[in-house]
């Protein structure tokens, strides 16, 4: 029975703010443990940052709009949850590509041992590089293998994970050297140095020597996913992730209100909270035992009316989203364009290039030669396009541009915006042997299929803090010294008032992870 809301239940075991991905994990592990739950959605439809869209007018392409890929998804949570959802592995790792001695050139990871090894020595010289490199990222697989899994278990003590790695050199370099220095260390040629330092910087605007070890915590989440490290495409786009959750939430009983904005949280810290949400049709209020709120820490704080943490999140990315009719042609004839796209296709990306790009916005200046990379979802996974389009060789190309500071946008973010999407594809075309916009298709109003987002517009459509993707800088997978991180990692100053966003510890891209650890913790009391 509903009342005059439109509710089930006068008090609620769990009210969930916000149907992203990580709410909605949350939302399905407490209904199937019997638990009532309702979710209170903002926007008319669930997923959040994880959803997949048709942007462009009269064009049947479903795109994965604002992320993109998957690694750190736990398969647990995939099981538990009897989802209906799958990835695929893309058979090349990545594509960089270069100039050596006046001729285009490139560096293709993936498709083999062979065929790497010889791509490395085609663009060094030799084999050391590869060796290298080899030996570094069988390190990585090694410490990813063994932290992966705890990131769905009760958070380790800094000493526990470090016993748990088991390798006093590894730890050192992952975990207390600025990763420019391992780079350095372990590398000699540009453009190999750059491609390792970009798994430390996505989302993440940092130099590859910052104290903080920021860029080491980016890179880490970006290595461990897995056990393995891929980065796998989601079948059907990352809204058939998030509508799979959906279904398995309501599935066990949960509620999923969308259009719900909350706007309140009143507590009394211990068995029974309030929460004020406003609809278009007006206001009202639901009672529950416990929250979880899966918006970023920033957004909880003012929701409970407290003083917001600081520093202020900052983003720092441009993400363009593009339909081709066609891939384009490679000045480097050496390899297929669809083999270049299958994986991460670098943009101007060597080491001395991405600490240019960080100098200059850092300076308040946009990147000169923005470095950026670039997806293409549709050459793994053709079914996010119509058949027609399909038949007719279009493909899907999303662009993650690095080094794109919110603080560069504040002046004039349409100028801003345009200005680095003109100046990111013109870093693409030096490498093309055609012009990127010969390729594009068009929509039905006659418009290119392109369109570009920047932290301002990402905290504009989905309330990101300053457009970050990860709600704040993303923190290492153990209980800090200064305590205050509760058993999970989701814990607040209130017993009753869980975080289950991105912002929790061991949150950051699309994982279920905080959903997942703020149920546990729900559970646990």
């Amino acid at each position: 029975m509903t009342d005059s809301r439109g509710f089930r239940q006068d008090v609620y075991d769990a009210v969930v703010v916000g149907g992203g991905h990580n709410g909605l994990v949350a939302a399905a592990y407490l209904a199937r443990a019997g638990r009532s739950v309702l979710v209170l959605e903002r926007l008319g439809h669930t997923g959040g940052a994880a959803v997949s869209t048709r942007p462009f007018p009269g064009v049947e392409a479903r795109l994965s709009r604002y992320s993109y890929l998957v690694s750190l998804l736990p398969s647990k949570i995939v099981r538990d949850l009897g989802l209906s959802f799958a990835v695929r592995k893309r058979g090349i790792s990545s594509y960089t590509p270069a100039e050596r001695d006046g001729r285009p050139t490139g560096l293709l990871v993936g498709g083999g041992e062979a065929r790497t090894r010889e791509s490395f020595r085609r663009l060094t010289g030799s084999d050391r590089e590869y060796e290298r490199w080899r030996a570094f990222y069988g390190t990585t697989a090694e410490v990813a293998a063994k932290v992966f899994p705890t990131l769905t278990e009760p958070l380790p003590s800094r000493e526990e994970l470090r016993a748990r790695v088991g390798d006093e050199a590894a730890w050192r370099m992952l975990f207390e050297e600025p990763l420019g220095r391992t780079i350095e260390d372990r590398f000699d040629d540009d453009l190999v140095r750059g491609v390792v330092l970009t798994d430390g910087l996505i989302g993440t605007f940092a130099d590859a020597h910052d104290p903080t070890l920021l860029q080491n915590r980016c890179f880490l989440y970006h290595v461990i996913g897995g056990g393995t490290g891929d980065w796998d495409v989601p079948v059907g786009g990352m809204g058939a992730f998030t509508d799979a959750l959906a279904a398995a939430a309501r599935g066990a009983g949960a509620e999923i209100a969308t259009g719900h904005e909350a706007v309140r949280i009143d507590t009394d810290g211990t068995g029974r909270a309030e929460v004020a949400f406003r609809t278009a049709a007006g206001e009202g209020s639901v009672a529950a035992r416990t929250v979880l709120v899966g918006a970023s820490p920033r957004a909880l704080a003012e929701l409970l009316g407290e003083t917001p943490p600081e520093p202020a999140p900052e983003g720092a990315q441009l993400k363009i989203n593009m339909l081709l009719r066609r891939l384009p042609r490679l000045r480097d004839t050496s390899v297929d364009p669809r083999e270049a796209f299958a994986g991460t296709f670098h943009i101007a990306e060597g080491y001395a290039a991405l600490a240019r790009a960080h100098a200059e916005a850092a300076a308040g200046e946009l990147p000169s030669a923005p470095p950026s990379e670039i997806y293409c979802h549709s050459l793994t996974d053709p079914s996010v396009l119509g058949p027609e389009l399909a038949a007719r060789g279009h493909q899907t190309l999303t662009l993650f541009g690095l080094h794109a500071p919110a603080r560069l946008f504040e002046r004039d973010n349409t100028e801003a915006r345009e200005v680095l999407l003109t100046a990111t594809l013109a870093q693409l075309d030096a490498h093309l042997a055609e012009p990127l916009t010969d390729c594009l298709a068009m929509d039905d109003d006659g418009r290119p299929c392109i369109e570009a987002k920047t932290p301002l517009d990402l905290e504009r459509d989905l309330r990101l803090p300053g457009g970050h993707i990860f709600h704040r800088d993303l923190s290492w997978p153990y209980a800090e010294e200064a305590g205050g991180t509760g058993r999970w990692g989701v814990e607040t100053a209130h017993r009753n008032v869980l975080l289950c966003g991105a912002g929790a510890v061991r949150g950051g891209g699309v994982s279920g992870i905080p959903g997942h650890n703020a149920a546990m913790a729900a559970l646990g009391r």
